[in-house]
């Protein structure tokens, strides 16, 4: 009697109605979720000892064991985080100069791809790192089964992390929850997040990442329905939640759609992975085995799509993006995961290898200044109407020549800020809320929304770029009628609440570029003390003195906004209408 007779007759016994006929189940075909096959980057070898390769017999056969030394994976982590902060892939570069040789390039785009270019060059040196955010570490790696360690392997990947923040001159930024609602700076940059997974091959296989917090706060999750599973619905709905991303986490983007997944986690962890070009050997198409693939034609199709949404490398124009990854999941059939995630202008990860021909790790660019246009070109990008503004006037003066201006003018800053983020912005909240008032440095000077990385010996400063100034939106109000934070500079685009602050009260919303912290320490910042909340370490209020330092106007006093007007092929501000060159709607 087969299973299903026996069923049948159960259900005679019971009463119940026998089991439906099925059809038969399709025969067992495993296919891993994202089955990568390819020869991965160009690599070089470390001089890192403690590889070894063991063989022993077992059940009669002899087999071969690659056995790793902890100090090994201490050394490789160390070697890899100093390699991201200093140093970016060879095709990063090259997108960035194949903007300044666009002609159809805006010119600020062009400006800013060639600050990041020279922000890369003096990033190369080894002293100031190409951003001041330098980010949290993250290990996602995959180990052979033949691959011996002692098993402790996040411990020793977590030494190596603690020696190279210790040594080099980055920045901790990792807070250790006390309790609930209290937290100190763990002072080490640890801990890290490290995953260490299972592979089938013969090897080690490692992505060493240092994520900022502006590119991992625009990760976004959507849990959509099989409505939107066409192409012009879909690209209805990206164009809007793209849209959403702005300017504030350093464009252009490496930008990565995945679609559909097994659950919300694995989506998110796809486009983190995507968005670092992890994936880019994934199959092209898809079969009925499930596993995942990359959509290269729909990519170009995205990549068009952020091209019209008219922000650019941050101050308007196409070069939003430099390129998109669109990865298709298999989905339970009652969800529709859909995950955003973006790689900014310092795109820090590596690939790294351990073998038994010894260690290895994927190789960065170590030249970025062969990018450079020639000199004559960088004069003609640089020159320009540009208005040079004395920060050591007094506010009013100050406001004034600003009022004279128009958003999206190019400005040079020389004189002197205060600088002020998060936590200071709570505690003078707070002392207002206690009827105190806010101290004079911040009524008679620009705050520039910043914290610095290590200051190297011998320099003025460590690298010093500015930070998303969305952050402080809730603040703008409170302070500006209190007469303080009357000019402020960061980066990214803002709420409306602040350009209607700024249109009661005479305030100004200056844009800094975001990405180049090295070039800004090492030509810009001549000065740098700490003046307020020594307490807080990089997050303490500082006084910095700045020569042609680089700006633009955002949101002037008559409430003008840049994003609400730049240009027909352009996002009229977040949420409002997107058009096409020629003014046909996108939604």
């Amino acid at each position: 009697m087969t299973k299903a007779d026996r069923s049948d007759a159960d259900a005679q016994e019971t009463g119940a109605a026998p089991a439906a006929p099925t059809a038969a189940s399709p025969a067992f075909a495993y296919t891993p979720l994202l089955p990568t096959d390819g020869a991965g980057p160009a690599m070089r070898r470390l001089d890192i000892d403690g590889v070894n390769e063991v063989r022993t017999q077992i059940n009669g056969e002899e087999t071969s064991f690659l056995q790793v030394a902890p100090s090994t994976l201490t050394d490789l982590a160390e070697v890899a985080f100093k390699e991201v902060s200093h140093y970016l892939r060879t095709d990063h570069l090259a997108s960035l100069r194949a903007i300044i040789d666009d002609p159809e390039a805006s010119d600020n785009d062009v400006f800013v791809a060639l600050d990041l270019l020279k922000n890369a060059s003096v990033s190369a040196g080894e002293i100031l790192p190409m951003c001041q955010d330098t980010g949290t570490a993250i290990v996602s790696a995959k180990r052979g089964p033949n691959v011996l360690t002692d098993g402790d392997d996040a411990k020793h990947f977590s030494a190596g992390i603690h020696r190279a923040y210790e040594e080099l001159n980055l920045r901790y930024s990792q807070l250790a929850p006390l309790s609930l609602f209290e937290e100190k700076n763990t002072g080490t940059n640890l801990p890290a997040q490290i995953e260490v997974g299972l592979s089938p091959q013969d090897d080690y296989e490692l992505l060493f990442m240092a994520k900022g917090g502006g590119s991992a706060n625009k990760s976004f999750l959507y849990q959509e329905t099989k409505a939107v599973l066409n192409e012009s619905s879909m690209l209805d709905f990206l164009a809007e939640k793209i849209s959403t991303l702005g300017t504030a986490a350093c464009p252009p983007y490496h930008l990565a759609v995945v679609i559909g997944g097994p659950s919300a986690e694995f989506t998110l962890k796809t486009a983190k992975l995507a968005s670092a070009h992890y994936l880019d050997d994934l199959p092209t198409s898809g079969n009925a085995s499930g596993h995942g693939f990359r959509d290269v034609d729909f990519e170009d199709t995205v990549f068009q799509l952020t091209q019209k949404l008219g922000f650019g490398a941050q101050f308007g124009g196409k070069y939003f993006c430099h390129d998109v990854r669109v990865v298709r999941l298999p989905r339970h059939n009652g969800s529709l995961p859909i995950a955003i995630a973006v790689s900014c202008s310092a795109d820090r990860q590596i690939v790294a290898r351990i073998n038994a021909d010894g260690v290895f790790i994927e190789e960065l660019e170590h030249d970025p200044a062969r990018f450079l246009p020639a000199m004559g070109r960088v004069e003609e990008i640089e020159s320009g109407n540009v208005t040079e503004v004395d920060l050591d006037r007094p506010m009013p003066e100050l406001q004034s020549q600003l009022s004279g201006l128009a958003v999206g003018d190019r400005l040079s800053l020389s004189g002197t800020m205060i600088v002020a983020r998060d936590i200071v912005h709570a505690n003078l909240r707070e002392r207002l809320n206690n009827g105190g008032q806010l101290p004079d440095y911040f009524k008679d000077h620009p705050i520039y929304y910043a914290g610095p990385a290590k200051t190297p010996e011998g320099m003025p400063s460590g690298s010093f770029g500015p930070t998303t100034a969305s952050r402080m939106d809730t603040y703008v109000r409170e302070f500006q009628e209190a007469g303080g934070s009357m000019i402020m500079l960061a980066k990214g685009n803002r709420s409306a609440q602040v350009k209607e602050s700024c249109a009661e009260f005479g305030g100004f919303y200056l844009g800094s570029i975001g990405g180049p912290a090295a070039r800004l320490a090492q030509d810009c910042i001549t000065d740098v003390e700490v003046l307020d909340m020594e307490d807080l370490g990089m997050e303490a209020v500082w006084r910095i003195r700045v020569e042609d330092f680089p700006a633009f106007i955002i949101t002037d006093d008559k409430g003008h906004d840049f994003f609400d007007s730049t240009g027909p092929e352009t996002t009229i501000g977040l949420g409002r209408t997107r058009t096409t060159q020629d003014g046909a709607r996108l939604d």
